[in-house]
């Protein structure tokens, strides 16, 4: 099945979005396999295609004057992955407050005989860019959002949610 002009799986009960990479010379570490940044870059180039095709294009990121911002991105390493070959990762909306600000995405990585290698939870909102301040999605942005089928165990976001871990700044002065 082709959605949003990627490949994808897709069940009666949820859509999971892929993009592909091969692993380059600049993704890998000091051990010779997928470097933890490489897996940050991987993971948010696909978020935001997957928003691009949706509709979150920077033309109307820019008309809204709206930004993503991440909270957090928990990530679990099972197995390596090596220079040269193709990965895959997925992307699942797995939560969503009622207005858009707030979202979690589930990302797996998965190598080229499909064997899951890493998972990711992360959680983020919408910045309006002019005040600053976390914002609600509006028009069609919201609606291509809704209209997007969800992960499995998807629930919707309150405040709470993104409060969960209860992590606050511990300043030095």
């Amino acid at each position: 099945m082709v959605f949003l002009g990627l490949l994808c799986t897709h069940t009666k009960k949820y859509t999971m979005y892929f993009k592909e990479f091969e692993i380059r010379w600049s993704d890998i570490d000091a051990n010779r396999h997928l470097a933890n940044s490489a897996y940050l870059i991987f993971m948010g180039h696909t978020r935001m295609s997957f928003l691009m095709e949706l509709g979150f294009s920077q033309k109307a990121l820019a008309e809204h004057q709206l930004g993503p911002v991440v909270f957090y991105e928990h990530v679990y390493y099972f197995k390596e992955a090596f220079l040269g070959k193709p990965v895959r990762v997925s992307l699942e909306i797995m939560g969503m407050s009622e207005d858009g600000k707030f979202f979690e995405f589930h990302h797996n990585f998965y190598d080229h005989q499909g064997n899951n290698f890493a998972h990711c939870e992360m959680m983020g909102a919408w910045m309006d860019l002019n005040t600053r301040n976390l914002t609600g999605l509006k028009g069609d942005l919201l609606k291509g959002l809704n209209s997007i089928k969800k992960g499995e165990d998807f629930r919707i976001l309150t405040k709470e949610d993104t409060r969960k871990f209860s992590k606050k700044p511990k300043h030095l002065v």
